[in-house]
């Protein structure tokens, strides 16, 4: 409806997969919320625009601003087939009115001249956008959310639910969301919903002083946990790489008598820390605490054994 003429009723029906009831009800949605919208024509000549007067005219997009643009653009594909996806496609269509000619030319190099190489993503395009919706509408207002949760050993389980965070890490999305039975935060993958539903007329307080990076303070990753003081000695074939990199904010390193690299850190010992540690073979070597040491000796000689 931003760019010049507007929009055709029968596009916005075709493009959202509306009916003319509905249409009809988001537009006057819109209007109730002083958005200054005009209606001209009938029927199929029917155009929908927004005032010229309100529009953004005159602002202009710096080099800066538009390889930002680029790089949220690329940094979040892997929402392709949410609504999350058609939303920013939809505020990226918005700015391109200031973007200028010239930077126009230019962002269509873009993809060649930068690259934001992604991780191992997880697919979203089964989840249904009602799940993606009925999630961030309940965050935004404050809405219970009766929830089936299917947990990774597929397991599924009823939760009533009171969201308070959502979290992006490597290439998922994550709910942060108290338990009302349990009486717990925990963290739920957002693909795992089978069924999620908010309670639309009723309304949760989230507690005083809530932060989300708290949550995770002694997270090795996004599932959280007591903390425990874990060593782990890495020899000089990966020391460099373990330097490089802030692995927990707790972490301090130390060069050991034999040449090697201890890293000391105050973590939670999740899946992510087990696998993490086991991903470097023979090049790294738990120290402490006792019960972690037991549990890699047992989990590589397992793993041995798949070779012999």
């Amino acid at each position: 409806m931003i760019r010049r003429g507007g929009v055709t009723a029968e596009e916005l029906k075709e493009r959202f997969e509306l009916d003319a009831r509905t249409l009809r009800r988001y537009y006057a949605d819109l209007r109730e919320i002083n958005i200054p919208l005009r209606d001209d024509g009938v029927g199929e000549e029917r155009v929908i625009s927004l005032d010229p007067d309100w529009r953004r005219t005159g602002v202009q997009l710096s080099l800066a601003e538009v390889l930002s643009l680029h790089f949220g653009r690329t940094l979040f594909n892997f929402l392709e087939g949410t609504s999350f996806a058609s939303d920013l496609e939809g505020a990226i269509e918005r700015l391109e009115p200031a973007i200028s000619r010239t930077h126009r030319d230019l962002c269509r190099q873009l993809d060649t001249k930068f690259l934001a190489v992604a991780e191992q993503a997880k697919d979203y395009r089964g989840i249904t956008s009602e799940i993606v919706d009925e999630s961030i509408t309940a965050l935004v207002y404050n809405c219970p959310l009766d929830a089936r949760y299917r947990k990774a050993n597929g397991v599924e389980r009823t939760y009533q639910l009171h969201p308070y965070s959502l979290a992006t890490f490597r290439q998922g999305l994550y709910l942060f969301a108290k338990d009302v039975r349990a009486n717990q935060v925990k963290t739920y993958a957002l693909e795992r919903f089978t069924e999620l539903a908010r309670r639309r007329r009723e309304h949760f307080e989230v507690p005083i002083g809530w932060r989300p990076d708290a949550h995770i303070a002694h997270a090795f990753g996004i599932i959280s946990g007591p903390p425990q003081e874990v060593v782990v000695a890495f020899t000089n074939a990966v020391s460099a790489y373990i330097r490089e990199r802030t692995w927990h904010p707790t972490q301090v390193h130390r060069t050991m008598p034999d040449g090697r690299l201890e890293l000391r850190m105050q973590v939670a010992v999740t899946v992510e820390l087990r696998t993490w540690i086991q991903g470097f073979g023979p090049d790294a070597r738990v120290l402490g605490p006792d019960f972690l040491v037991a549990e890699i000796k047992d989990a590589l000689c397992r793993a041995a054994k798949q070779y012999s």
